[in-house]
C-alpha cells in the first residue's frame, strides 16, 4: 500500500535516516541541502515563487516555499494532493 503515492521502501528508508539539513543562499535564491548516507539531494528557489520539483521518492510536484517567522514552510502539490514541511531555522554555532 502506497501513502501518498509514496512506495513502503522509500518511507522505511526515511524512516531510519536522519539527514542534515543545510540552508543558504545564492543571490536571491536559497539553495536546500538534504544530506544522509543514502541519499542527498539539493533544491533551489526564491522565497514566495512556485518551482518544478522532483522529489527523493521521485514524485513531480510543483513546490513553494516561504518563511513564517523562524521557520521554512515548503508546500508539494501533485495529483490533487499535498503535503507540508515545516522547517524551524535555528542558528546552530554554538559547537
Amino acid at each position: 500500500m502506497k501513502a501518498l503515492g509514496i512506495g513502503s521502501n522509500i518511507r522505511q528508508i526515511g524512516n531510519v535516516t536522519n539527514p542534515s539539513i543545510v540552508i543558504s543562499h545564492e543571490g536571491d535564491k536559497v539553495v536546500l541541502k538534504t544530506l544522509s548516507l543514502i541519499l542527498n539531494t539539493e533544491i533551489s528557489f526564491k522565497l514566495g515563487e512556485e518551482f518544478d520539483e522532483i522529489t527523493a521518492d521521485d514524485r513531480q510536484v510543483k513546490s513553494i516555499v516561504t518563511l513564517e517567522g523562524e521557520s521554512l514552510v515548503h508546500v508539494q502539490r501533485w495529483d490533487d494532493k499535498e503535503t507540508k514541511i515545516v522547517r524551524e531555522i535555528k542558528d546552530d554555532l554554538d559547537l
